[in-house]
């Protein structure tokens, strides 16, 4: 594959405050006046912790449809309810936010990595390497999982939840920490040719079923990881993969990048040598979730690549960053995809694809919307009968936030049209042709 990125190179060098309510949290007390960066202090399950003063308090036990979000800073108290109010997919502003709630009920997150600690005071000088800029931590002594989100570093939100001190004993007993087992992997991409949905967060199980049986998809984008990532994910661990798996859905695990932006935490570079190494990047943290979720060899993954107006600027830089996410892809075992708007990445891709037609993503899904469930060339945005990405390699996201509602069930979503078949893609990184 070596050949492929020097060829590449060459050509492409040129809301909601609300009071913290007793449910969540013991107390809420002011801050000394003279203390610059903190501006009240919340008690929760015997743990203090001293805010900075611009921070919001989300209590999710009293507010559990409220969207655990990233890019407002925020302490949110309590496990993570239906998140009903979540929307959007990238956002370039990340924020530092923290998320205390009980140990023996936190989920097996198998997209971010857990670090199990003595107490707060006693993290690690040196965070462990997070590609989605998501950490946490397993406080042992108060029985409390703390995750925390950033945009650049996590130096300064680890440096609030370092000074948390306990001021009681926790309520329980600390349980073991939460660890997925080695999922065994497994296909969760049957062909598929219909409707589906993509959701800022996975939903609940009861909201799968019902969709399942009451609505007119087969087919759901979930957000795996990736710097730029909207929402947090409290439910996507492997088991909610496999439930998802055996119920019929087709999965389309979404990473969401470095975006075409000026932003020190969440953009790509305007170096097209660079952004081939954002994208090699981009596929290994890609490669990591889905193997912590269990999704098997050969699975096709798709980069969220959000809308830009500058071409001039961003087209080099962009088909840098997607054939090396393609190349790495390969490489690792596994097929690759990519999501961009027809005014904008299917451009760059379709006037690029000439050039490296064997790094050009295995699967187009393009945003236009137009409301026409099809994946035609002209809903693409592609050349009227174009051999690129012909036959089943194509999703159509034609309709994008809007509610819907089925079986009672009311969720926020982007509709797509997907022709997606993964056995005909064809071999990747050695592997034959999945059967």
């Amino acid at each position: 594959m070596a050949p492929v990125r020097t060829l590449l190179s060459g050509l492409l060098g040129a809301a909601l405050l609300l009071p913290v309510q007793h449910s969540a949290a013991d107390a809420v007390h002011a801050a000394d006046a003279g203390h610059d960066d903190a501006g009240r202090t919340v008690d929760y399950r015997g743990l203090r912790v001293a805010l900075p003063a611009h921070w919001r308090v989300v209590d999710l036990d009293e507010n559990p449809d409220a969207c655990v979000r990233l890019d407002l800073p925020t302490l949110y108290l309590g496990p993570a309810g239906t998140q009903a109010e979540c929307t959007g997919r990238a956002v370039a502003g990340r924020a530092d936010t923290l998320h205390l709630e009980p140990l023996d009920a936190a989920p097996e997150r198998a997209d971010i990595p857990t670090v199990t600690v003595r107490s707060a005071g006693t993290l690690s000088e040196v965070p462990p390497r997070s590609d989605s800029n998501e950490l946490r931590y397993a406080l042992r002594r108060s029985g409390v999982m703390a995750t925390v989100s950033y945009g650049a570093t996590p130096d300064a939100v680890r440096r609030v939840l370092a000074r948390a001190r306990a001021v009681a004993p926790p309520p329980a007993p600390t349980p073991a920490v939460p660890t997925t087992g080695g999922p065994k992997p497994r296909t969760a991409q049957e062909p598929f040719k219909g409707e589906g949905f993509d959701t800022c967060t996975a939903p609940t199980q009861k909201a799968m079923d019902t969709w399942r049986a009451d609505s007119p998809f087969g087919a759901i984008g979930v957000y795996i990881g990736g710097r730029a990532r909207a929402c947090a994910q409290p439910r996507l661990t492997a088991r909610w993969v496999q439930r998802q798996a055996a119920a019929g859905w087709h999965l389309m695990p979404i990473w969401v990048g470095p975006q075409p932006w000026y932003n020190a935490g969440t953009g790509l570079s305007t170096d097209p040598s660079e952004a081939d190494g954002q994208g090699r990047e981009a596929a290994e943290g890609a490669v990591d979730a889905a193997r912590s979720l269990g999704l098997a060899e050969g699975t096709v993954l798709y980069n969220d690549v959000e809308n830009y107006t500058d071409r001039a600027t961003w087209d080099a830089p962009v088909v840098a960053y997607l054939t090396a996410w393609t190349v790495r892809l390969h490489e690792l075992g596994y097929r690759s995809a990519a999501y961009v708007s027809v005014s904008s990445g299917v451009k760059a891709l379709s006037a690029h694809h000439h050039q490296a037609p064997q790094a050009m993503p295995d699967v187009l899904w393009a945003a236009r919307w137009n409301l026409s469930a099809t994946v035609g060339d002209a809903d693409m945005g592609l050349p009227k009968r174009t051999t690129k990405w012909a036959g089943p390699r194509r999703a159509h996201q034609f309709r994008g936030d809007h509610t819907a509602t089925y079986g009672r069930v009311t969720l926020t979503i982007d509709r797509n049209w997907v022709d997606v078949n993964p056995a005909a893609l064809g071999p990747v990184g050695g592997l034959p042709p999945l059967s």
